[in-house]
């Protein structure tokens, strides 16, 4: 949905399964159309489209995109972003550090992605704007020397070039957010910045490298990191990185007494990576890959629990988890003032809670389509707090 600082809003459908082609249009057959009559019934609905690679293969034939593009015209729906983050499955079987596979040192992430630029180039309008968003270049524990391999950069030079050529003859400004990530090939804003200064070092053109790929700025990732949004978020301003797309998320916080452990047993599961950082005084202390080898390391003899821990676990962002487990919802907060003080800075926003069937069962009594929708009252409510409303409807 739009709204009135120029802004589009919408929920990334990568909450919902969906590997194929066939099984991604029944679930916005099923659930998203279902969203929308909750919370725009009567006005234009934007979806963030998750297309996995196999997805977009069948999505890419021309008969398959008209078909496509009349249903979005029929139901009332318009795409602006897509997720090109995950490449494969995603959802019912083992994803954890799979989902930076293959990374941007392969041919495979890169013709996937210029793909799903191709077929967004022909879903949105002449003259408007388009995003995917991808991972930070690959997984730290796949390039253990901590030198980025320069195949990444070259590949990212590469898809510039490719989306210039397909946003050129429809005027259409096409840009690539990549994702900053706990355990990523870079994950702090610091790293961020350094990794963009040796891409833009790369580029024979700067100026249109800068207009073709920024930052998917994760309003979770960024808050396990430790960091203040607002220096974050100017920070990747002031030093010409574009702001791609916002996820608007919220991860984990805890502390870590035995109590709040032994509670944290139950997000323990097989599909997702759950990154937890330890932070004490304020400072980042501890990096551990996933949820279950932290609790295994705080039992062992001398381990410094720290403070807090910060999980990535996305949670959803109109409640908290419980009276003893806490959220990062103030990251998002901190954002959205942002936001409200950087007018036109980032057009493309979006909920991203995709842990719904992963969820302890007390937090998803509700369905996911009652979820969202739920989301999206928080969400636009916050909105409005700072003057940023939507230009249709209120909710139904």
């Amino acid at each position: 949905m739009k709204l009135n600082n120029g802004a589009n809003l919408a929920y990334c459908t990568n909450v919902h399964r969906g590997n194929s082609w066939e099984e991604t249009f029944d679930s916005l057959e099923k659930y998203v159309l279902q969203v929308k009559q909750k919370v725009c019934p009567d006005q234009p609905f934007a979806i963030g489209l998750r297309l996995g690679a196999e997805a977009a293969r069948k999505l890419s034939d021309p008969r398959e995109i008209y078909q496509f593009r009349k249903w979005l015209d029929v139901k009332g729906c318009y795409v602006f972003t897509i997720n090109g983050f995950p490449y494969g499955s995603f959802h019912g079987t083992r994803v954890k550090e799979k989902v930076y596979q293959p990374d941007w040192g392969t041919k495979e992430r890169l013709d996937y992605t210029i793909t799903l630029f191709e077929i967004l180039a022909q879903i949105i309008e002449p003259n408007s704007e388009g995003s995917v968003s991808t991972l930070p270049g690959s997984f730290k524990e796949f390039h253990p020397n901590a030198d980025i391999p320069s195949e990444i950069l070259e590949n990212l030079l590469v898809c510039a070039d490719k989306m210039e050529a397909i946003a050129k003859p429809k005027n259409l400004d096409l840009h690539l957010g990549l994702e900053p990530e706990p355990l990523g090939s870079f994950e702090t804003t610091p790293e961020t910045i350094v990794f963009f200064d040796r891409l833009f070092q790369m580029s024979q053109n700067s100026n249109e490298l800068s207009q073709r790929i920024g930052v998917n700025y994760d309003c979770c990732h960024l808050a396990i990191e430790n960091e203040k949004a607002d220096e974050g978020l100017s920070a990747i301003k002031q030093n010409g990185i574009r702001l791609s797309k916002i996820h608007l998320s919220s991860a984990l916080s805890v502390k870590p007494t035995q109590e709040t452990l032994s509670t944290l047993e139950s997000f323990v599961e097989e599909v997702y990576l759950h990154q937890v950082i330890v932070i004490k005084n304020e400072e980042v202390v501890c990096r551990i890959k996933d949820l279950d080898e932290a609790l295994l390391r705080a039992k062992e003899p001398g381990f410094e629990r720290g403070d807090e821990w910060r999980i990535h676990f996305h949670v959803p962002l109109h409640s908290s988890p419980s009276e003893l487990l806490q959220d990062t919802k103030f990251q998002v907060l901190e954002t959205m003032d942002w936001l409200a003080q950087n007018e036109s800075v980032c057009n493309h926003l979006e909920m991203e809670t995709y842990t719904w069937e992963v969820l302890p069962s007390n937090l998803r009594d509700d369905s996911v389509i009652d979820q969202v929708a739920k989301e999206y009252k928080w969400t636009l409510d916050q909105f409005a707090a700072r003057g940023i409303n939507r230009v249709d409807h209120g909710i139904a």
